[in-house]
């Protein structure tokens, strides 16, 4: 994860994310710099646009965010009805014995 953190504080501060320039960020937070994993990460980004990729991935979290408080109100309704029927189905069996002491 500090990889990619290091890769998108260069892409932001508007230096070139190279090995070595990935390699300097981490050692200059204290990380012990794993050579294949930087090279991994400059591999994995050649070609990727991080701009429209940050995009697209606010895009995606978004939808993802809005929906988990839709979600979280159904069970709550969904409850509710359940006490409302509950509720009901006990009063027309009162009414029914009342008729029997009627």
């Amino acid at each position: 994860m500090e990889y990619i953190y290091a890769a998108l504080l260069l892409h932001k501060a508007g230096k070139e994310i190279s090995e070595a320039t990935v390699t300097a960020v981490l050692e200059a937070a204290g990380v012990q710099v794993n050579d294949a994993r930087a090279k991994a990460l400059i591999a994995a980004l050649e070609g990727v646009d991080i701009e429209e990729a940050m995009a697209t991935a606010a895009v995606v979290a978004a939808p993802a965010a809005a929906a988990a408080p839709a979600a979280a109100a159904a069970p709550a309704a969904a409850t509710k009805s359940e006490e409302e029927d509950e509720k009901e189905a006990e009063e027309s069996g009162m009414a029914g014995l009342g008729a029997l002491f009627g």
